[in-house]
C-alpha cells in the first residue's frame, strides 16, 4: 500500500484518480479548496472500505502548501505526489481578465511547483518517491482560444522534463501525463465545448492513467 496525495481531488480527474488508486488499496491524501468536494470523495472511499485523508489547501499559496506538508510529514509517510489540480478560461487572448490569467498561471504552474518543491525534499530523505504531473495535450500543442491555459501547461511541462534530468541519478520518478479533454466539471460555466458529453469520462482516463503509472510519458487521446 502507497500513501498518494492527490491535488484537486474533491472532484473530475482528481476525485476519479482517487477512487481508482483507493480501489487498489492505496491510502489517499484528498488536497483541494472545497472541504464539501473533498468529504463527498472520502465517503466514496469509506463506502469501497479504501483509506483516506481530507488536507484543505489553496495550493497557489506557497506558504500555505509548506505548512500544509510540514503538517503531514508529522503523521504520514507520502509514497506519491500526484499534481493534478488545474483551472482554464478560454477565449481570445484581448478577451481574458487579468484576474483569470492569474488564476491559470498560480494554480497551474505555481501550484504544481510549491507542492512538488515541499514533497521532493521527503521523497530525497526516503529515497523513494513518484511524483505525477497531470498536464493535457494543451502542454504538447497550441490551441485556439487558449493561448494562456495552453502557456501554463507548456510551462508545466518544461517543469516536469527538467525536473527528471535534475533527479536521473536518484531513485525518485517523475512522469507526464498529457490527456485530452474529458468530461468533467471543469468545463462548467463555459462555452468552449458545446458538448462535454462526448469526450471520455474522468474514470476512463484514471483507470488507464492508474494501468500506465510507470511510464514516463504517457499520452492518452
Amino acid at each position: 500500500m502507497k500513501t498518494i496525495l492527490i491535488t484537486g481531488a474533491g472532484t473530475g480527474l482528481g476525485k476519479e484518480l482517487a477512487l481508482a488508486y483507493a480501489k487498489r488499496g492505496d491510502r489517499i491524501i484528498l488536497v483541494g479548496r472545497t472541504k464539501e468536494s473533498l468529504n463527498k470523495v472520502k465517503d466514496l472511499i469509506k463506502m469501497t472500505k479504501g483509506s483516506s485523508l481530507v488536507a484543505m489547501c489553496d495550493i497557489s499559496d506557497g506558504q500555505a502548501v509548506k505548512k500544509l506538508i510540514e503538517g503531514l510529514a508529522r503523521i504520514e509517510k507520502i509514497d506519491m505526489l500526484i499534481n493534478n489540480a488545474g483551472i482554464g478560461y478560454f477565449g481570445n487572448l484581448q478577451d481574458l481578465s487579468v484576474e483569470e490569467i492569474s488564476q491559470m498561471i498560480d494554480t497551474n504552474i505555481k501550484g504544481t511547483i510549491f507542492m512538488t518543491k515541499e514533497v521532493l525534499p521527503i521523497f530525497l530523505e526516503h529515497q523513494s518517491g513518484k511524483i505525477m504531473n497531470i498536464i493535457s495535450t494543451a502542454g504538447l500543442r497550441g490551441k485556439v482560444r487558449e493561448t494562456v491555459y495552453v502557456a501554463s501547461k507548456f510551462a508545466v511541462r518544461g517543469f516536469t522534463e527538467s525536473l527528471i534530468k535534475e533527479l536521473e541519478h536518484t531513485s525518485i520518478k517523475v512522469s507526464a501525463v498529457y490527456m485530452g479533454g474529458m468530461n468533467t466539471p471543469f468545463w462548467e460555466g463555459s462555452d468552449f465545448i458545446k458538448d462535454p458529453s462526448r469526450l471520455k469520462s474522468a474514470k476512463q482516463v484514471a483507470i488507464e492513467i492508474v494501468e500506465r503509472e510507470d511510464e514516463e510519458e504517457m499520452i492518452i487521446s
